[in-house]
């Protein structure tokens, strides 16, 4: 089983002097010992829009700027993601310097959450990615065809097994958490240390709303997907025109309206103060909120990786947290 120790050096930075690394903290997943670089790296594009070259760069990119928290799922190109992630793990030989997350729920082979499918799901991903335990297991669907009581005892016999560290949900409410936490206790099962939900500033009032308050009840280490709002968040669509030669375009086009507008004017205005990325201070703002371990943030290309790694290192003020509140409140 992987051990992670607070004092470990982070991939790279034994071979960068101490006054050239960037200055962040490592943040610890809920009430768990996994301790992880404020940015999570998602595996959704490897082996879909990322071949193998490319994917490789991403993740030694990643690996050298400090990052070792990834990301991804069974379902992510029909597995192929897990093969290429633990192909490098396995070419670097640095599994014990990274947390990897993968979930399970939406695998082709294996759909849906009931004990044998998420058995046979877990078997299949530490066989991809060549390790004998997973960090951090999510959940990837709220199946409410399965009774949580069986879900519940699956993944803890797993985790007895030593196959899964530790688990989370992706998509449940509030309430679901209240009632996965209720079973775990009466059952005496591991219960939930993490959640992966849809937050970011163009997208507030779900989980501010509803699942932060539940979250900082029970502890839960908060993980936000979609990020960068599909990319529109980096600053890359500013018009319908740059919607049509982008693969994540369709997605993007909800944000480009008056809100999505007013978000990005402020976000340059900071990234200038900063020197930085408009996708550098969005995630900063993420950051900065309560309970938020390291959003989820994927990209097709190495040379954008050390600006998302940055987002840990910049220190945004207070003006310009409360100017991002206000101009994308609900």
């Amino acid at each position: 089983m992987t051990q992670l120790h607070p004092t470990r050096s982070l991939p790279g930075s034994a071979d960068v002097p101490a006054h050239s690394r960037p200055h962040f903290s490592t943040r610890v997943v809920g009430t768990s010992d996994l301790r992880v670089y404020p940015l999570a790296l998602s595996g959704n594009v490897f082996g879909w829009t990322a071949d193998d070259p490319t994917t490789e760069r991403i993740l030694d990119t990643f690996a050298e700027g400090g990052g070792n928290f990834i990301d991804t799922a069974d379902s992510y190109a029909s597995g192929r993601s897990e093969l290429m992630i633990g192909k490098w793990m396995h070419g670097r030989g640095n599994r014990d310097d990274i947390v990897i997350a993968t979930k399970v729920g939406k695998g082709r082979d294996n759909p849906g959450t009931h004990t044998t499918a998420i058995k046979r799901s877990v078997e299949a991903s530490l066989a991809r990615l060549q390790t004998d335990s997973i960090d951090l297991l999510f959940l990837h669907v709220d199946d409410e065809s399965v009774d949580f009581e069986e879900t519940l005892l699956a993944v803890d016999e797993l985790i007895g097994e030593g196959k899964v560290r530790y688990f989370g949900g992706s998509d449940h409410t509030g309430n679901r958490l209240i009632q996965a936490r209720i079973a775990c206790g009466q059952m005496g099962v591991a219960p939930m240390i993490a959640v992966q939900t849809h937050y970011n500033l163009l997208h507030r009032e779900e989980y501010e709303t509803g699942v932060a308050n539940v979250a900082g009840i029970q502890g839960l280490g908060v993980m936000p997907r979609f990020a960068l709002a599909s990319g529109f968040l980096s600053g890359k669509y500013r018009q319908r025109a740059d919607l049509v030669h982008n693969a994540r375009g369709h997605d993007a086009a909800q944000y480009l309206r008056r809100r999505g507008l007013k978000v990005l004017h402020v976000l340059d205005e900071i990234a200038q103060e900063h020197d930085e990325s408009v996708a550098t201070i969005a995630l900063a703002w993420l950051l900065n909120k309560p309970l938020i371990v390291a959003p989820v943030v994927s990209t097709r290309n190495a040379s954008q990786v050390p600006e998302l790694l940055r987002a840990a290192t910049v220190a945004l003020t207070r003006h310009q947290i409360a100017e991002l509140d206000r101009v994308s409140s609900y």
